[in-house]
């Protein structure tokens, strides 16, 4: 079967894993790893510009790595502040819109003064939307959407018996854009750590060994064809969805 070149996804989602190990097998601390990762996530913004993909959703720190050490969480929190500085120029210059998902208030304040800085700066643009999952998880996400249609409930704005997917699919994080079509995970692992459980429930998911900070252009174009490849049934066998095509 020939890659359909016609077939784009929308919106691409990528846990990004593989720093820490890349840096130990250069003898050299996780944090190395960490800010050599970053090259990858321009690697990663540019392939989508090019391909005019509408959506980028990033895995950058999940609500569990707060159990990591703790010198490692401090230097991803200070390679953080240091990358939006870095970084948003020119981001903003791409035309890229930047938003971050999760529990933001965990965070401390410049972090989460810089975060809303970049949103606001950038929230205009529609070359791409840059979703930045940070202390974000899937079940949080789930946990966030139902507290909101039980207080609709419980102020009688909302009738508990007309609440079905769609509406509370309109409560999640990131409701207003499309569900991912393909998922991305480096480094090996062939899991989905709780990232975006609800709207991953169609996605073509590619597993690569590659480890984060070795994804480039070739690596990316390679997830594509695969993707390119796949038939995406939704439910129905493959001759109904060829007769429909």
């Amino acid at each position: 079967m020939k890659p359909d070149v016609a077939s784009v996804p929308q919106h691409i989602a990528i846990i990004m894993d593989g720093n820490g190990r890349w840096a130990e097998r250069r003898h050299r601390p996780r944090a190395f790893g960490h800010r050599a990762g970053q090259k990858a996530v321009r690697e990663s913004v540019a392939f989508c510009l090019r391909h005019s993909i509408q959506v980028l959703s990033l895995f950058a720190f999940s609500s569990e790595n707060w159990h990591r050490p703790e010198d490692e969480v401090g230097a991803l929190m200070n390679l953080f502040i240091r990358a939006l500085d870095r970084e948003v120029d020119e981001l903003d210059q791409q035309g890229v819109c930047i938003r971050f998902i999760g529990d933001l208030d965990a965070f401390s304040s410049p972090i989460r003064t810089r975060m809303q800085q970049a949103m606001q700066r950038t929230q205009a643009h529609q070359q791409l939307y840059l979703n930045i999952a940070v202390n974000y998880g899937g079940r949080w996400d789930m946990v966030q959407a139902a507290r909101k249609i039980a207080r609709l409930a419980t102020d009688e704005q909302l009738d508990p018996a007309s609440i079905d997917e769609a509406r509370l699919a309109g409560l999640f994080c990131l409701a207003d854009q499309p569900n991912p079509d393909l998922l991305i995970r480096t480094g090996g692992e062939r899991r989905i750590s709780n990232f975006m459980l609800w709207q991953l429930a169609y996605t073509e998911l590619y597993f690569t060994d590659t480890l984060w900070p070795d994804m480039n252009e070739q690596a990316f174009e390679g997830a594509l064809t695969d993707f390119q490849l796949r038939v995406r049934r939704f439910g129905q066998t493959t001759a109904q969805v060829t007769a429909g095509a």
